[in-house]
C-alpha cells in the first residue's frame, strides 16, 4: 500500500488545509516564501501517479478527501496539508481504467479525512463512486466484515501500549540502528510517530514516519523523503520478519511512502511465500 497515496501532486499555489492549526495558517500568510516550500517538502509522501504505483503492485491507496473552503464548487480533492491539483473524480476514473486493463486484481480504496464535507458533499461522493466503478464495486450481499473486520488507529504511545512491548513486537532496534547506519530518531520519537492499523484479524502497518515541528526545525534543510530513504535499509529489514495472516502478530497489508524506492513493494508481496 502507499500512504497519503496522491500527495505526488500537491498544488504549490493551493492554499493551507482548513483542517491546519491557525499557527501554519498564519506563517503560511505572513511568511509564503518560506514556509510554503517548507510544508511542500514535508508533505510530498508519494513521487509515482497513481496508475504507476498500481503498475508497481500497490493495492491499497490512502485517500484523504477534501473540499476546498469557500469553494462553491462540488468538487473534491485530495488533500495533506494542501490540496491536490486532480479531483479526486479524475483519479476515481483513473483507477478504472487500470482496473479494466487489470480484470483479475483488487483494489482497496481507503477513503478518510472528509475535511470540509457536508453530508451533500459526502452523498455526492459516494454517487462518484457507484457511477464510475458500478458492477466493480464491492456488491452489498458479500460481508467484508469477515474479511476485513473494522480497523482501529492506534498512534503508540505511553497512554496506550507499552513502550517495551512496542520494542519487542516492531523490533525497534532494527529500526534505530542497521551495520553502519545511524538515525537521528530516538525510540520515544519512533513509538510516539511510527502508525499502525489494527483490528482482531486484520493488519494495516502504516510504516510512515512523521516528523514534528522540532525536528523540521533542527533539519532546515531535510524533507520527508530524505528522512524515508535514509530509514529504508531498517524498514526493509523489519518488513522481511512480518507474516501475513488473522493472528494478532500477522500484518495484511504494508503502506509506506515513497513506495517506488528500494524494493518496497517486492518485499512486501514476497511475504505472500510465508502463508
Amino acid at each position: 500500500g502507499s500512504h497519503d497515496t496522491m500527495t505526488y501532486c500537491l498544488d504549490k499555489t493551493s492554499t493551507v488545509s482548513g483542517n491546519e492549526s491557525k499557527l501554519v495558517k498564519f506563517l503560511n500568510k505572513c511568511m509564503p516564501c518560506i514556509v510554503h516550500p517548507i510544508i511542500m517538502k514535508w508533505s510530498t509522501t508519494q513521487v509515482l501517479t497513481v496508475t504507476e504505483q498500481l503498475e508497481a503492485g500497490v493495492r491499497y491507496l490512502d485517500f484523504r478527501i477534501a473540499h476546498k473552503a469557500n469553494d462553491p464548487s462540488m468538487n473534491l480533492y485530495f488533500v495533506h496539508m494542501v490540496y491536490t491539483t486532480v479531483t479526486v473524480e479524475d483519479i476515481l476514473w483513473e483507477v478504472l481504467r487500470w482496473l479494466e486493463t487489470h480484470p483479475q486484481e483488487v483494489v482497496i480504496l481507503a477513503c478518510r479525512n472528509f475535511d470540509g464535507l457536508t453530508k451533500k458533499l459526502h452523498c455526492h461522493l459516494i454517487a462518484c463512486l457507484k457511477e464510475i466503478f458500478q458492477c466493480k464495486l464491492c456488491p452489498r450481499n458479500v460481508s467484508m466484515r469477515s474479511f476485513f473486520p473494522p480497523l482501529r488507529m492506534i498512534y503508540c504511545n505511553k497512554a496506550n501500549l507499552h513502550p517495551t512491548k512496542w520494542r519487542r513486537e516492531l523490533n525497534l532496534s532494527c529500526l534505530l540502528s542497521c551495520g553502519t547506519i545511524q538515525f537521528l530518531f530516538s525510540k520515544e520519537y519512533l513509538m510516539y510517530h511510527f502508525l499502525i492499523f489494527v483490528s482482531e484479524k486484520f493488519f494495516v502497518a502504516g510504516i510512515n514516519l512523521t516528523e514534528n515541528l522540532r525536528y523540521i526545525l533542527v533539519h532546515p534543510f531535510g524533507s520527508l523523503k530524505k528522512m524515508t530513504l535514509q530509514s529504508l535499509p531498517c524498514l526493509k529489514i523489519w518488513i522481511k520478519q512480518q507474516y501475513p495472516g488473522p493472528k494478532k502478530q500477522c500484518i495484511n497489508i504494508i503502506a509506506g511512502d515513497f513506495i517506488g524506492n528500494n524494493d518496497f513493494v517486492k518485499d512486501v508481496i514476497e511475504l505472500n511465500t510465508k502463508i
